[in-house]
Formats: structure tokens, C-alpha cells, sequence
């Protein structure tokens, strides 16, 4: 990937929106659904008044208040499993290709978040993901990688929130993880 994107990556990326609060409304009404898509506008996490709206909002906001912790350590544990995967050769060299994975793990904890907050496993969009798949097509992004290192966020997610002392089961935690594993297991590479 060059530090240019062609037209065709450009328009994939304003495109790869992956969150869809399709059919929250009946739930949290207008008003919090308009908030929700502020803040996926905006490429945050969900605010504390927000998230005080939210049935699952302990989970969620310790997950936020320690998301560059947690890719940090998914990022190793990436770095770990593939050997040399940000060396020349590799699939996330040069270091601009290996930082847009690492911002996409700190973005999928983020979607991942919103989800776990309103406990709604619909929470992600088909379209979106399909314009995603087509922008890892289109830069050769290493997919494995990118499914090992999901599938990371989730155990330090679990491994960091008992640390934190915040109870989970795995039902609050793994329908959400999982079904974004799930569909970008399923990307297709050219």
C-alpha cells in the first residue's frame, strides 16, 4: 500500500462503514439512535450518558476506557503468531499498511462495544461489510491476520475485564465478538 490510495480505495473506505442500527428504533427510539450514529459518524466510542442508557453499559465502557491496551496486546499477539509480517515481504509492510490494521482493530473493539452496550448482536451492516471486503481485496489486506487478531480482541477483552474486576459470563461477550469473527471469516481473497 502506498501512502497515495487510488480513487477506487478512497471511495471503498468511505463505504466500509460496518455499523447499522437498522431495526434499534422500536428499542432505544430516535433520539439515542441519532446519538448512536454521531458517534459512528465520528469513529468514537459511546459517551457515558449515553452508554447510562444502555442495558449492558459496565461492559462497554471499560472496554472503551481500555481499548488501546487491549489492541495493544492483540497487536503483539498478532506480531507473535506471524513472524515477519511488517518486515519488506510481509502483508502489513510498509509500517503505513501495518498502522491502518492496527486502527481497524481499535475501530472493530469500538463497533464491537456498541453492540455489547445495547446487547444487540445485529449490529453490524451487510453492505458495509461487503464494501469492506472489497477494500481488503483491493489492498491484499492479510486476512488471517486480521481474523487472529479479532479473535485476540476478544480473549484480552475477556482476560483484561477480569483483571478489571468486572464479572462477565460468556454470553456477554462472545455473541458480539464472534459475530464479527464470523463475517470476516467469510471474506473471500482475491
Amino acid at each position: 500500500m502506498s501512502a497515495q490510495l487510488s480513487p477506487r480505495v478512497k471511495e471503498l473506505i468511505a463505504k466500509a462503514r460496518i455499523v447499522s442500527f437498522e431495526g434499534w428504533q422500536d428499542q432505544f427510539g430516535e433520539g439515542a439512535i441519532a446519538t448512536l450514529q454521531a458517534a459512528d459518524d465520528e469513529r468514537i466510542y459511546l459517551g457515558d450518558a449515553l452508554l447510562e442508557t444502555m442495558p449492558a453499559s459496565h461492559i462497554a465502557r471499560s472496554l472503551r476506557d481500555h481499548a488501546s491496551a487491549i489492541v495493544d496486546i492483540a497487536r503483539a499477539q498478532v506480531l507473535e503468531e506471524f513472524p515477519g509480517i511488517t518486515e519488506p515481504g510481509g502483508g502489513l509492510y510498509p509500517a503505513i499498511r501495518a498502522e491502518a490494521c492496527w486502527r481497524d482493530f481499535w475501530h472493530f473493539l469500538r463497533c464491537i462495544t456498541y453492540g455489547i452496550a445495547a446487547q444487540r448482536t445485529d449490529y453490524t451492516s451487510v453492505t458495509g461489510l461487503s464494501y469492506m471486503e472489497q477494500l481488503y481485496q483491493e489492498l491484499q489486506v492479510p486476512l488471517g491476520a486480521m481474523v487472529f487478531g479479532l479473535k485476540s480482541l476478544k480473549t484480552v477483552s475477556k482476560h483484561h475485564l477480569a483483571q478489571l474486576g468486572v464479572t462477565v459470563n460468556d454470553d456477554q461477550l462472545d455473541p458480539y465478538f464472534n459475530h464479527l469473527i464470523q463475517a470476516l471469516s467469510q471474506f473471500q481473497t482475491t
